[in-house]
């Protein structure tokens, strides 16, 4: 069951969960999740948006610009170390992150990306727009600490692949019990 939900009524959750690790799911040639620290809940073009940042080599990456749209997935409470495990530390080329993380997908009710019943906050999103960053942008602290050109893209953590930033419409908006 689906409790369908304004996303005011989630934003301070979903922004205290952020930080501490959230999935970002998709569905292309197979369900991905990933865990991710940074985004952005917000309004944009008087639409409300939840951006994400994905790296260039991630296989999410390639799943988001082949379909186009993503879920949120948030904890009610604590995030689960098993599935941050799974989820963020393993490529969804060559793992398969349901069986690894032992998640139980819930049907979307608007696009084609699923929910996680473990993580129930549930955010389905269009992305509206994909941009790259440019790294020379970048205050050079940051961008030397997030971005060090000596690690390759493989690195699960800091390498020197920039992001895609992708703002996603948020379509529906639910918690599922």
């Amino acid at each position: 069951m689906k409790e369908f939900v304004e996303i005011n009524a989630l934003a301070q959750r979903v922004n205290e969960a952020l930080p501490k690790g959230i999935l970002l799911n998709t569905q292309g040639e197979k369900f991905n999740s990933m865990v991710i620290g940074w985004g952005a809940l917000g309004t944009v073009w008087g639409l409300p948006a939840f951006t994400v940042y994905v790296r260039e080599g991630r296989y999410t990456r390639e799943q988001l610009d082949k379909t186009g749209e993503f879920t949120i997935s948030v904890p009610l409470e604590k995030p689960d170390p098993a599935i941050a495990k799974a989820c963020g530390w393993q490529s969804g080329r060559n793992v398969d992150k349901v069986q690894a993380a032992g998640l139980t997908l819930e049907p979307p009710e608007v696009n084609h990306t699923p929910g996680i019943r473990e993580y129930p906050i549930t955010l389905e999103c269009r992305v509206l727009y994909a941009q790259k960053q440019e790294l020379s942008g970048i205050p050079e602290p940051i961008r030397t600490r997030m971005y060090p050109q000596d690690v390759d893209s493989s690195n699960p953590m800091a390498n020197r692949d920039a992001h895609v930033a992708y703002i996603g419409q948020i379509v529906s908006a639910y918690i599922i019990r």
